[in-house]
């Protein structure tokens, strides 16, 4: 299939397009590499032995989109990564999340209705449940108040997907809920390059653990868990990324309009100070963190129930959280020449 993909040059969209190109797909690349670096185009050919095509777009711009969808032709489907991610910042920034996030989605939903794309898979997330009642949550779970602009931008580009696919006849879509991507690539070519402070866990560990950052922040100790840290569900970023490509086999072949949301987690809930725990074990070193006042937004606990995707999609996580922070390190130690 031809694929387009938004936000392909960051962390979980380079890993994706590295699964769709090794399954034999074509993909055109959309980002403004706000928080990406033009690079990792190169670094997924290394790994692939193919080149995905590239534009450079603002997705805030509607000409701009409609101008590039106009002239392609043959897409079978969008993967829709492109938004601002950062729980933090969203609470310093709401207008500029709020902005950015539905924009963008509008505005490519605008182009697939003109240009005939019926196939769509939504980078969804699980602070859509916000602080959830009752642990793991399933896909029936309530959709609850979330404490982030960003988990608000999630739950309302959820909505206008499903009302979109309701009017678009013949249109699917799968919004992905994942949990918290963490990990690199196999290869050590790819993984997560923040730009600036890291707004996640591992990336921040790892450059404390290279000497970039004086400690990491442990935000808060004092929550209702077995150890005083919050809790998440990690899920390798290479799970992610095989969940977004069996989302688009699933969709192929159905006529019928269809919004799935799908769980992408593992499961099972991890606190910070696990993860501080597993890094220190597989990479040997004693990472140097302190406590610090919780952070506005994070919610105490959140894991998936993630059934459902394993049902439709014949996909389950495979990675354990010592995988995730080995190949982490190892993609530190690379990038930084240790």
């Amino acid at each position: 299939m031809k694929i387009v993909v938004t936000g392909g040059t960051g962390y979980i969209g380079s890993h994706t397009v590295v699964e769709l190109l090794q399954q034999g797909h074509s993909v055109h690349i959309l980002d403004n590499l706000s928080n990406s670096d033009i690079s990792m185009i190169d670094r997924i050919q290394d790994i692939t032995g193919k080149r995905p095509d590239f534009t450079k777009l603002d997705l805030t711009e509607a000409v701009s989109v409609d101008a590039f969808f106009y002239n392609q032709t043959d897409i079978d489907g969008i993967i829709h990564f492109a938004a601002l991610k950062s729980v933090g910042e969203s609470v310093k920034l709401p207008l500029s999340y709020y902005q950015n996030n539905i924009l963008c989605l509008v505005h490519v939903l605008k182009a697939a209705a003109r240009h005939s794309i019926y196939n769509f898979v939504f980078s969804s997330s699980c602070t859509v449940y916000g602080t959830p009642d009752r642990l793991p949550v399933t896909e029936d779970t309530p959709i609850g108040y979330t404490p982030s602009p960003y988990g608000a931008t999630k739950q309302m580009c959820e909505r206008i997907i499903e009302d979109f696919t309701h009017a678009q006849t013949g249109f699917k879509a799968i919004s992905l809920r994942y949990f918290n991507p963490l990990g690199a690539h196999s290869s050590r070519l790819i993984g997560e390059l923040p730009t600036g402070i890291p707004n996640n866990l591992l990336p921040y560990i790892t450059q404390t653990a290279a000497g970039i950052r004086e400690y990491l922040s442990v935000f808060g100790s004092d929550y209702n868990t077995h150890d005083g840290t919050a809790i998440r569900d990690y899920i390798h970023v290479t799970d992610v990324a095989l969940a977004h490509s069996a989302a688009l086999d699933y969709m192929v072949g159905k006529n019928n309009s269809v919004h799935e949301k799908l769980n992408v987690g593992t499961g099972k809930g991890l606190s910070v100070l696990e993860v501080i725990h597993s890094f220190e074990k597989t990479s040997g070193l004693k990472l140097n963190y302190k406590v610090v006042e919780r952070r506005e937004g994070d919610v105490e606990a959140i894991y998936a129930d993630a059934n459902k995707a394993e049902e439709l999609l014949d996909w389950k996580a495979r990675f354990t959280i010592d995988d995730m922070t080995q190949s982490a390190w190892e993609w530190e130690k690379k990038l930084r020449s240790i």
